[in-house]
């Protein structure tokens, strides 16, 4: 054990970091979306007491373990910031909360008229124990392993805004938009902003780079997809940079496909997680020749483990790996995922 310290230690750089550069890794290193959660029993007893899932992510010595956990178990070589997109609109002024067994729950935002009372920037407070939480994961990181940021994208986060609520084809979002386009415009430029200084404030208190969760973005058709995606993200890209010379940004938007290229090219964001329905040659061609990609292993071949997995693994190791590549998923893992399978997962990476 001490000369895995010693060797931690003379590390200057996490793998993850010089992926985020352009240097492939003889390994890629690897971490999964939504990597702290409910498969580990030891989420869950943190769960148990924590009281609602606001206050977990809100408590910085909390949402710092839950952070660290499956570091801890897997040796991942990222550990990503245990927080929610939802503190965005929750620092405008907006009232959130998390509803068991149903998902968050907003105050709707269905018109330009209900903007009047939201907030133009965040209100600091709110965001503050969030920083904290960074802080503190970063000072029991050793030198090897990257802390990630994150935050929604002002779409994504939109869409829930407006509807209150997850909605399975972002109609109300999407009809706001079709209906009001400035109004809309109006909502996502001040999301634009907030989440701007929300990451600013993040790669200050230490993260390592972030990602911009795009959830939503496949809904939209192509001049929606400009207007509402690329555009608002190339904003943030800029607009953090400016602050942060030099921050290491990764962009998802799920369910992109084709639009995949204009994305990289129009938003200037380092590296471009994929979603596990993305073709792989496609990719490997319009996509990792110009920048990194991170995925795409689909969540339920994780989930069915055995035979499906090893070869799954195999497929993405073989389309990514002799170029600058992180492995992961294409979305977040399923609560009920055996650690196992997980184990095997890397292994066959790491192998």
């Amino acid at each position: 054990m001490e000369e895995r310290v010693r060797a931690d230690r003379v590390v200057s750089k996490p793998p993850l970091l010089d992926v985020l550069e352009g240097k492939r890794q003889s390994v890629p290193p690897a971490w999964l979306m939504r990597q702290a959660g409910r498969y580990l029993p030891e989420y869950r007893a943190v769960r148990e007491k924590a009281g609602s899932f606001l206050d977990l992510c809100l408590d910085p010595a909390v949402a710092a373990e839950v952070t660290l956990q499956p570091v801890r178990r897997f040796g991942f070589d990222a550990a990503i910031l245990f927080s929610d997109i939802l503190i965005v609109p929750l620092a405008l002024g907006r009232k959130v909360e998390f509803v068991a067994g149903e998902g968050p729950r907003l105050e709707p935002l269905p018109d330009a008229a209900a903007l009047k009372n939201l907030r133009e920037e965040i209100e600091a407070s709110v965001p503050a124990p969030v920083y904290e939480t960074v802080r503190t994961v970063k000072s029991a990181l050793d030198s090897k392993t990257a802390l990630l940021g994150f935050c929604g994208a002002p779409w994504t986060v939109a869409t829930y805004m407006v509807a209150g609520q997850a909605t399975p084809d972002q109609a109300p979002a999407r009809l706001f938009a079709y209906r009001d386009p400035a109004g809309f415009s109006r909502l996502i430029d001040i999301l634009t902003q907030a989440s701007i200084a929300y990451l600013v404030g993040q790669l200050k208190a230490g993260v390592d780079a972030v990602q911009i969760f795009d959830t939503w973005a496949g809904v939209l058709p192509e001049d929606q997809f400009t207007r509402w995606c690329i555009e608002p993200t190339r904003h943030m890209v800029d607009g953090v940079r400016a602050q942060v010379p030099g921050a290491k940004i990764i962009g998802f938007p799920r369910g992109a496909g084709l639009l995949l290229p204009r994305y990289i090219e129009e938003t200037g964001v380092d590296a471009v997680s994929l979603d596990w329905t993305v073709d792989k040659r496609f990719a490997r061609e319009a996509i990792q020749s110009k920048i990194p990609v991170q995925g795409n292993l689909d969540p339920l071949v994780l989930l069915a483990g055995g035979a499906a997995l090893d070869a799954a693994v195999d497929d993405v190791l073989g389309a990514f790996r002799d170029r600058p590549f992180i492995f992961n998923l294409g979305h977040g893992i399923l609560p009920d995922t055996p650690i196992a399978h997980v184990e095997q997962m890397l292994r066959r990476v790491r192998g």
